[in-house]
């Protein structure tokens, strides 16, 4: 069982990222322009957001600005180039984990904090609201696989096609 705030972040991100990428590896590639409606992003989008709040983790992590720091710069043109930088960062994000061992995570990240408002969080509260947006954005994925007749795969119990039994 987690020790300290790192060692319980560390755990449930580690679980989530496995679910996350479950979810991820069930978009059919040829689907990835998929979007629900004008207003909504595209499956690909979708995916490029998880890409875009694994890098302003890290950056975090490392006590490094956050916004302005090119963070959401423009995405790579393939589904899988997204899969890979989702991936290579969540690698980098657990050695950053690693080495602080039992540490606190101190120190603050400047973010919007509503409309047209910057404000400051805590190092791990941040790490915390973009991990809990990233399992938003999972959500609505999800629905797109169930959208474009993919399979939904178990996320926090069975699913339709994953059951349990």
């Amino acid at each position: 069982m987690a020790t300290s705030l790192t060692a319980f972040f560390r755990e449930t991100y580690e679980r989530e990222h496995a679910t996350t990428a479950k979810v991820l590896h069930s978009m059919p590639v040829e689907q990835a322009q998929f979007k629900p409606h004008e207003r909504s992003n595209s499956a690909q989008d979708l995916a490029w957001t998880f890409v875009v709040e694994e890098r302003m983790m890290l950056l975090a992590l490392r006590g490094e600005k956050v916004l302005g720091s090119n963070s959401g710069a423009n995405p790579p043109a393939t589904w899988e180039a997204i899969i890979e930088g989702f991936h290579a960062l969540h690698h980098q994000i657990m050695n950053v984990l690693d080495d602080l061992g039992d540490r606190e995570l101190d120190g603050t990240v400047d973010f919007f904090t509503g409309p047209k408002q910057m404000g400051q969080f805590s190092t791990i509260a941040f790490l915390w609201f973009l991990l809990h947006d990233q399992i938003h954005h999972r959500g609505q994925l999800s629905i797109y696989l169930r959208m474009v007749g993919a399979k939904v795969p178990s996320i926090y119990g069975p699913s339709g096609d994953e059951p349990w039994n």
